[in-house]
């Protein structure tokens, strides 16, 4: 079931064309990647979702309904760009930003106590958000966001700034509330993140969709049937015992093991491949070569200009 739908969105500023007819849709309980090079048109429809701004025509759908103004209620949004007033204290605004997020004071106040004490930051309540570094700041916008318990979150580069350690707190807790049944909207550059996180993704480039789909399924339809062989022995043997079905595309030899990368022609199989290289060489690893999203991404990228 989805949580999210947006068809065929249009967004035109001036005489530049931002969104083209872009559709995505959000399955409920996921985390889903909205990817793109700079300037492609992730910002304005994260902008269209929150209703910052509107879209020239296309549809928007929350929970199966036409988007609601009210329907802002339930969704929670991390910007790139951070918002926090540096002359008020990070408390007063904590709970200030909390209350128009529709918490009353009282529980306003109870989930901010919660959140400031699991990430050990209680001592920071009094202090201007000026004297915090930009890491602290960036964990008091992330509370902020999350803390009314939205069924709908959006996150656009929530890790800039945060050190491994709090990187890995955040993507811990962001994973905590999507298997609570929260629903994840991740935008960001760092392809490593969206393989680690994102269970969907869409890929927009020029104003349109260009790429949509499971990970893992597209990172299928994307492989090249290679496949990565480390082993011991003679490398003259193992070229010898390959057929003209089989290409050695790359070698390389560390502390006396050979590693090389053999590409598979049409209608032949793993199994055959290692049929072949069993009798002649010592294997240590054998495993068929998957591209990562970075390498995807910038084949998508290039191939739509």
């Amino acid at each position: 079931m989805e949580i999210f739908k947006a068809q065929n969105i249009v967004k035109q500023f001036a005489n530049h064309l931002a969104l083209d007819k872009v559709s995505i849709s959000v399955p409920e309980g996921s985390i889903y990647g909205l990817l793109g090079p700079n300037g492609a048109g992730k910002t304005t429809l994260i902008r269209i979702i929150n209703q910052i701004t509107a879209p020239d025509s296309g549809e928007l759908f929350f929970k199966s309904q036409k988007l609601r103004s009210d329907d802002i209620f339930q969704i929670g949004y991390l910007p790139e760009e951070r918002g926090l007033y540096k002359k008020m204290k990070v408390g007063e605004q904590s709970l200030y930003l909390a209350q128009l997020k529709g918490l009353s004071r009282n529980d306003a106040l109870k989930r901010l106590k919660y959140w400031f004490e699991k990430f050990e930051m209680q001592t920071w309540w009094n202090k201007k958000v000026e004297e915090l570094s930009k890491g602290m700041q960036q964990k008091i916008q992330f509370i902020i966001t999350i803390v009314h318990e939205p069924k709908l979150l959006i996150f656009d580069e929530p890790f800039i700034g945060f050190d491994p350690i709090n990187t890995n707190l955040l993507k811990q807790e962001i994973l905590k509330m999507r298997d609570k049944g929260a629903t994840i909207i991740f935008s960001t550059h760092n392809m490593g993140s969206v393989e680690e996180l994102c269970d969907d993704i869409t890929l927009i480039n020029l104003a349109k969709t260009i790429l949509e789909g499971p990970i893992n399924e597209i990172r299928g339809k994307h492989k090249s049937d290679v496949y990565e062989v480390t082993f011991s022995g003679d490398p003259d043997k193992l070229q010898s015992a390959l057929n003209s079905n089989y290409k050695i595309i790359e070698k390389k030899q560390i502390d006396r093991l050979n590693t090389v990368k053999i590409k598979l022609h049409h209608h032949t199989t793993n199994n055959e491949l290692l049929s072949l290289i069993i009798p002649a060489v010592q294997i240590i690893s054998f495993y068929e070569v998957i591209p990562s999203m970075n390498d995807i991404f910038i084949k998508v990228v290039e191939n739509s200009k």
